[in-house]
């Protein structure tokens, strides 16, 4: 639950069977306007023809996704039913014992990764006679792209700000690398999220955190709602806007982009004491349909100036869809790629995962939320991360090459 996308996609499938997740931020939350499922292809801004990444999936079978490419297919694939997310951190050394294990590293998991993507995985466990439909993303944190000296964008240089009413876990969150899978169900992330930790140890890595999420499982490529019952993934930004807010600048990062993380429980059952109608007040958007309360369809913009016949606005000041919306940013808006979570009775909620040129972008949005989000009392956020994820490697690169320049 995040910021609220400014420009509604039409649906392209995806493949599907889990619970969706970016309508539930908090008090420095995400937009419950909707996450982000996968678009098209080139909805991001161009690069190698995937397809989008902001829309649920549709497709019964799986298909392979190819590995190579401009941009890593962890953020251009459209998205899968199932992911794992890894954090790594490499041992403190000096600057070039440093940047001599990160390649060793990034080595590591390009081979790792490449191979389980492709149609015959060394893994006998990959092998059984069904593509998983694997893609992932590794992203290099602040902290060790600072220590190493590594060539990323400035404003990746330093961690998010704390926000009130956060309540995060540093043993849950952070991390040097951030790699994440996703996959059409669990077991091939188990399997390659073990061959993950394999390479790590083997280039004198350790493994900070992991966390595992799902969405909602969907028909004809609906939208996926979230554990609080609400429409999660409406809009993301189409391939002009990601090109202005998702992907670098034109130039050495152009096909790189910043990860932020957060890890968001969410009172379920708080949340579903409430009646409807304040449901979705709190919300900004109806339940059943997905429409804002100023439409009358899920992909209608909301209109946070609309005001009723007594002055008060029809989408309340302290709604989540209206703290978060584009308008109040400069139309700034983020990729949401959300996922829910479920670790066990009272911790359950969202994992916020959103793509942006510069997390400045995600700090005002979620400065607004702390501050006002009427949904801030539904939710906690419990973990944080942010990392620049990398380029995409062509056939025959690896992921990094371009951080030691």
């Amino acid at each position: 639950m995040h910021a609220e996308a400014g420009k509604a996609q039409d649906r392209t499938p995806t493949v599907r069977t889990g619970v969706g997740r970016r309508a539930l931020i908090t008090g420095g939350a995400v937009a419950a306007a909707g996450l982000g499922a996968g678009a098209a292809a080139l909805a991001l801004g161009g690069g190698d023809g995937r397809a989008d990444p902001g829309r649920p999936a549709a497709a019964p079978e799986p298909s392979a996704v190819p590995f190579h490419g401009e941009r890593q297919a962890g953020v251009t694939a459209p998205q899968q039913p199932a992911t794992q997310l890894l954090a790594l951190d490499l041992a403190p050394a000096a600057t070039s014992d440093g940047r001599a294990a990160l390649r060793g590293l990034l080595g590591g998991l390009t081979r790792v990764l490449a191979e389980a993507a492709g149609a015959r995985p060394a893994d006998a466990r990959l092998r059984d006679g069904r593509p998983a439909g694997l893609s992932s993303l590794v992203g290099v944190g602040p902290g060790l792209a600072a220590r190493l000296g590594l060539n990323v964008p400035p404003a990746l240089l330093t961690e998010l700000p704390a926000f009130p009413g956060d309540r995060l876990d540093p043993a849950r969150g952070g991390g040097d690398l951030v790699v994440q899978l996703c996959a059409v169900d669990r077991w091939p992330l188990s399997v390659v999220a073990e061959q993950v930790g394999d390479a790590a140890r083997a280039a004198g890595a350790t493994v900070r955190w992991t966390q595992s999420g799902f969405l909602a499982r969907t028909t004809g490529g609906a939208t996926p709602r979230n554990l609080f019952g609400f429409k999660d993934g409406t809009a993301n930004p189409d391939g002009t806007d990601s090109g202005q807010w998702v992907w670098g600048p034109p130039g050495p990062y152009e096909h790189g982009t910043a990860l932020v993380y957060r890890r968001i429980r969410m009172d379920t059952a708080a949340f579903a004491a409430l009646p409807g109608d304040r449901q979705e007040q709190v919300m900004g958007r109806r339940a059943g349909d997905g429409a804002p309360l100023t439409g009358t369809a899920e992909h209608d913009e909301p209109d946070i100036y609309t005001k009723n016949p007594d002055g008060s606005y029809v989408i309340p000041a302290t709604a989540h869809v209206r703290l978060s919306s584009p308008r109040l940013d400069g139309g700034a808006r983020m990729l949401r790629r959300g996922y829910s979570y479920d670790d066990g009775p009272g911790d359950r909620g969202l994992l916020f995962c959103a793509f942006v040129r510069d997390p400045a972008q995600f700090t005002r949005v979620q400065n607004r939320l702390a501050a006002r989000d009427a949904l801030n009392a539904f939710v906690e956020h419990t973990a944080s991360a942010v990392a620049y994820v990398l380029p995409g490697a062509p056939e025959g690169g690896t992921l990094g090459d371009g951080l030691f320049g």
